[in-house]
């Protein structure tokens, strides 16, 4: 790149060289014409020069110099060279100036067209001619000149720029150097961006996003790790045990018992790792921006409910929805839309008991969607509420069978939609209420309903 740098600063300085030195010289080739141009318009007679004159005009110990006074029509009046007129030459006296061969060399030439006592009417055509010679050597000597200080400055760069190079790639093996040791449970193990060159400062903000994301993508997985081991331990064994129980019991009857509590207990293993995986997804990384889409959360509310009204029915529960059958449009995933009603309405049918009422209801407020979910059963304390959305939480005395992951998976899906929930006491202050208010948005196709 230097290098073109240089070859540029050359070429215009050629072009400029050869600019003001051609100026110099066609000022002194139109001297001697305008001499000689006046030497004829005094002249009356026939047109001759001494030789004392001739031998003054023709010398310069570098070039020479070659001249021609021709008529109008191209008779050759005077001149020591045959110069050809030009086919346009100025007619208001101003001088012409031209490049051509003489005798085979090249010449710099100029012509003026003068009046002339001979003839008055038509005037006759004046041409200096000179070589190039002193005009090549002054734009060599100047081309030379600058050239010389220009690769002292192309030098000079090349070594103020590999030693700026050599810094900053030292500051980057140093970065280098703590990335391949990076650990992630160990803080620290990046530079500051503040510390390193300016130049880097950009690349290592980037690399300490990076990382954090990386961190909290691993933070999320030990917690699910641990979190399903924990879980799945206890109805592993109890599954392990009934299965040894019901392979050594003889007896048709407690042998089927036996299998029944299998059963039931893969029944509730399934369900415990389906809530797993749930709260998995729920929780993703907060970098991770779910693909929102318009869709319509009162006809997912009555297809979610349709699922939902054989557990109702075998638990004795009266389930029912109040709200219109469509128009209640917000923007949200399916799918985890799905899992939030479903995980709301199976809580409130678990902890509703038999012959209770749970009713989904579905309204617009203020700019917003909400979904409510209500039961008439014993209810939250005001002093617990806090506690049920968090993972595992059970409450004291409840022999209800559950993961204690619902509400927990229904607080994480909530904000991934940057939604707003809230568990309240229910109508005449008995059971509970757990409202969520979404943003609502208008004029916007909205997808079907339906997931997988």
């Amino acid at each position: 790149m230097m290098t073109i740098v240089v070859l540029a600063g050359s070429t215009v300085t050629f072009v400029l060289a050869r600019h003001f030195a051609s100026d110099v010289f066609d000022q002194w080739l139109f001297d001697s014409a305008s001499t000689l141009a006046a030497q004829i318009q005094g002249s009356t007679d026939r047109l001759d020069l001494p030789r004392s004159a001739v031998e003054m005009f023709e010398f310069d110990a570098v070039d020479r110099v070659y001249y021609e006074v021709a008529s109008a029509d191209g008779t050759r009046l005077l001149g020591n060279a045959p110069l050809a007129l030009p086919r346009n030459m100025p007619r208001d006296g101003s001088p012409l100036f031209y490049d051509t061969s003489v005798f085979g060399k090249m010449v710099r030439v100029v012509a003026v067209q003068v009046a002339s006592a001979r003839e008055p009417m038509q005037g006759v055509t004046v041409q200096v001619a000179e070589t190039t010679n002193k005009r090549d050597a002054l734009i060599a000597k100047i081309l030379l000149s600058t050239l010389g200080p220009q690769i002292v400055l192309l030098l000079v760069a090349v070594v103020a720029i590999w030693y700026a190079v050599a810094s900053g790639m030292r500051g980057l093996d140093q970065i280098a150097m703590m990335l391949s040791s990076y650990q992630p449970d160990r803080a620290g193990t990046l530079p500051a961006s503040q510390s390193a060159p300016v130049e880097v400062r950009p690349l290592l903000a980037a690399l300490h996003q990076v990382v954090d994301k990386l961190r909290e993508t691993q933070a999320g997985q030990q917690r699910f790790i641990a979190n399903a081991s924990h879980q799945l331990r206890t109805p592993l064994a109890a599954l392990q045990i009934q299965a040894e129980r019901a392979l050594r019991e003889p007896d048709p009857v407690k042998h089927s018992e036996a299998l029944e509590s299998v059963l039931k207990t893969l029944k509730r293993l399934r369900h415990l790792s389906n809530q797993l995986l749930m709260l998995a997804r729920a929780e993703g990384p907060a970098s991770v921006s779910l693909v929102l889409q318009p869709l319509d959360l009162a006809a997912l509310a009555r297809e979610v409910l349709g699922n939902w009204t054989d557990a109702a029915i075998d638990a004795g529960v009266d389930l029912g929805y109040d709200g219109p059958a469509s128009g209640m449009r917000i923007r949200g995933e399916p799918q985890l839309l799905h899992e939030l009603i479903g995980n709301l309405v199976d809580n409130a049918i678990r902890y509703g008991g038999p012959g209770g009422r749970v009713t989904v209801t579905i309204a617009g407020n203020a700019g917003r969607v909400l979904l409510e979910v209500e039961d008439d059963g014993p209810g939250i304390p005001e002093a617990e509420r806090p506690l049920v959305v968090e993972r595992f939480y059970r409450r004291a005395g409840a022999d209800i069978e559950g993961s204690g992951l619902g509400l927990a998976i229904a607080r994480e899906i909530v904000g991934r939609h940057e939604a707003e929930m809230r568990i309240e006491s229910g109508g005449k202050g008995r059971g509970t209420r757990v409202v969520v208010a979404f943003p609502a948005t208008t004029g916007q196709p909205v997808v079907p309903a339906t997931t997988s």
